[in-house]
């Protein structure tokens, strides 16, 4: 992190207007190659060799230690050399903010990515108060509980059908697990999300929102406009529009896109399962371009939710599984491949069916509407009340909960350990 550090500040100052275009666009090809390169040592030297070694190259694989949240600093040291050279930002010349930027805790761990634009300003300038501390806990204490009450519940069930022999399998268990995976993976990343978007809040930064509701949309297109939202934006605003994005032939716009969802894919973790789970989603929104463009902009909206669902939960299982075998044997056990349903089942059912019954509503913009119906009827006696001490009375409420499944448990998975 620290030469991570070096680097980035060094390029911020070389791209600055002040210099000759030519040094301006040395600096930035260094800086991404360095940045990268490092982000290549660390993630993915080991994968490749790996593979060398499979197919009879005789190279020794090294076992190398992933440096924490390195993705996410790599990815945020990168996007400031790029706003400096393209003017989005001045150049900082005090290399405490940079360090401050890229080092950033709340966020380091699982994100959001956050701009330098973003926070350049609260970096420098930035106001602490009891209120946006208040509202900050309170933001964290929902995060908190997403993660050890839903999060976590859903997990135990994902890994108990995610850990079976697809011999094992039926329909209904298969799917139960996906679904399960599906809740998991959106309650955790969110979670995270939201309690470093609180810690931001109470230490007087404001990061954006990084999840809007993904599992209510009606095209995958918009469900990558939901999901993840910084880092769909990151690869938009730097790799896809500079590659031409929309704005040229089709053959063009095919190439961008497998280039875009590829180091998607392999963002997300050093294997191949995580790369095809990219060029899943890569032939989907090429379809949803140009093939069923109709049906996704006329089509039934019940209908296209659920296709959305399906391709969704399918997609997880190209990202859980830990093995190709493994994920082609469980959705085959999915679309009726196997006995349709075992005692297990029922099972599963009775115990985790509370959480998925609650993740329903959680998943859902229900806080938005309630707000939104508060904030109408704010001068009112009753609502007014309610509207200023339900968040921090169901806070804390949700805090001691948490706490008591935090310390009741142990089961409590970090599962972007690749990042």
């Amino acid at each position: 992190m620290i030469i991570s550090i070096i680097i980035n500040y060094v390029s911020g100052l070389l791209v600055s207007p002040k210099h000759s275009p030519r040094t301006r666009k040395a600096a930035v090809i260094t800086a991404v190659v360095l940045n990268l390169g490092l982000l290549g040592y660390f993630k993915y030297a080991g994968f490749f060799l790996e593979n060398l070694k499979l197919i009879g190259l005789p190279v020794t694989v090294p076992n190398i230690g992933l440096p924490i949240g390195i993705s996410f600093f790599t990815f945020q040291g990168m996007s400031y050399v790029l706003d400096v050279y393209r003017g989005d930002a001045a150049a900082e010349r005090n290399i405490a903010h940079v360090a401050l930027y890229i080092s950033l805790f709340p966020q380091l761990v699982a994100g959001p990515i956050v701009r330098y634009t973003t926070v350049a300003e609260a970096i420098h300038t930035r106001q602490e108060s009891i209120e946006g501390f208040s509202k900050g806990g309170i933001r964290f204490c929902f995060g908190l509980a997403k993660k050890m009450i839903l999060a976590n519940s859903l997990g135990v069930l994902a890994d108990e059908v995610f850990t079976l022999p697809v011999s094992d399998l039926t329909v209904t268990l298969s799917w139960l697990g996906a679904i399960a995976y599906m809740g998991q993976i959106y309650f955790d990343f969110s979670a995270y999300s939201d309690m470093a978007i609180g810690l931001g809040h109470m230490f007087g930064f404001r990061f954006l929102e990084n999840f809007n509701y993904p599992y209510i949309s009606r095209s995958i297109t918009e469900f990558w406009r939901r999901w993840h939202i910084s880092l769909s934006t990151w690869f938009r605003d730097y790799v896809y529009i500079p590659l031409g994005g929309n704005r040229c032939s089709k053959k063009r716009q095919v190439f961008n896109l497998l280039v875009v969802w590829s180091l998607t894919g392999f963002w997300h973790g050093a294997a191949w399962n995580f790369l095809l789970w990219g060029l899943y989603y890569a032939l989907i929104l090429l379809c949803e371009r140009f093939v069923w463009k109709r049906f996704i902009e006329k089509g039934a909206s019940v209908l296209r939710h659920i296709y959305v669902l399906v391709a969704v939960i399918a997609g997880w299982v190209f990202f859980r599984s830990d093995s190709m075998s493994y994920c082609i044997g469980m959705l085959k056990a999915m679309f009726g491949g196997a006995a349709f349903a075992n005692g297990q089942t029922e099972y599963s059912l009775r115990m985790y069916g509370w959480v998925l019954l609650a993740a329903i509503p959680a998943s859902l913009p229900l806080r938005d509407r309630i707000t939104d119906f508060l904030n109408k009827r704010r001068n009112s006696l009753v609502f007014g009340f309610i509207q200023t001490w339900a968040p921090g009375c169901i806070a804390l409420a949700l805090l001691v909960l948490s706490y008591m499944k935090l310390v009741g448990s142990t089961f409590n998975p970090f599962i972007y350990f690749r990042f």
